[in-house]
């Protein structure tokens, strides 16, 4: 059986990208050695944040979006066998969008 989770106003379910297992010069990274992942992919958003009026504002985040957020941010879950963390809305420090080439950093033209 496979449980379905929506998330509740500004909450968001995000699972940790995967880092690499090597560096680039070839070394194994040791789990103990890891340190939490601060990229996610967005797999449930909540309605949105309700105001003093009572309106609903809904989330810049959509199913699918990669983002960062703080490395200890949110709560740590696990749902059917697999690694979730819930962060609220505030925590989320952007999102990452990629073009089709990869650039170096500060090699803009």
């Amino acid at each position: 059986m496979s449980t379905k989770f929506t998330p509740l106003h500004d909450r968001i379910l995000v699972r940790r990208v995967e880092e690499a297992t090597t560096s680039r010069g070839g070394i194994l990274i040791p789990d103990s050695a890891k340190e939490k992942n601060t990229e996610a992919e967005v797999v449930a958003v909540g309605t949105g944040r309700i105001n003093d009026k009572g309106d609903v504002r809904p989330l810049a985040v959509k199913t699918g979006d990669h983002i960062l957020m703080g490395k200890y941010s949110g709560n740590d879950i696990t749902i059917d066998g697999d690694d979730f963390v819930i962060v609220r809305e505030e925590e989320v420090l952007g999102v990452l969008v990629t073009s089709g080439k990869k650039e170096l950093a500060g090699s803009r033209k």
